[in-house]
């Protein structure tokens, strides 16, 4: 069974229709909220990037302790060097926040005072 023929314009309207309809389907509406739980998924990032940094200098420096035999310097050492590297990472990611709020045309917004809390 075949379709009746349609005139150019109706198929053009049914198309832009369709078009209208999946777009409004797949769009998602991008709320406080969503802001919300992206600013708390960077901010548990930028945290576990601190962890993370100290726990690997922390094993690495237990290692080197136990193959040289250097009881506590590797684990100073690796500790001292996994809070290096760590506080890099984490201003890494800053950055990349901040770089991708400007590109995306968000102004930070600064906190109102709140003059009735002093009392």
């Amino acid at each position: 069974m075949s379709l009746p023929p349609e005139s150019r314009e109706e198929a053009i309207k049914r198309l832009t229709e369709s078009a209208s309809a999946l777009e409004a389907r797949t769009t998602r509406e991008f709320s406080q909220e969503t802001a919300g739980h992206a600013a708390a998924s960077e901010a548990w990032r930028i945290i576990a990037d601190l962890l993370g940094g100290v726990f690997v200098g922390l094993a690495l420096g237990a290692v080197v302790d136990w193959y040289f035999k250097t009881n506590p310097w590797g684990l100073i050492g690796g500790v001292l060097l996994g809070f290096a590297i760590s506080i890099w990472m984490a201003w890494r990611t800053a950055q990349r926040i901040m770089a991708k709020a400007k590109a995306g045309g968000a102004e930070p917004k600064s906190v109102p005072f709140d003059e009735d809390e002093e009392d």
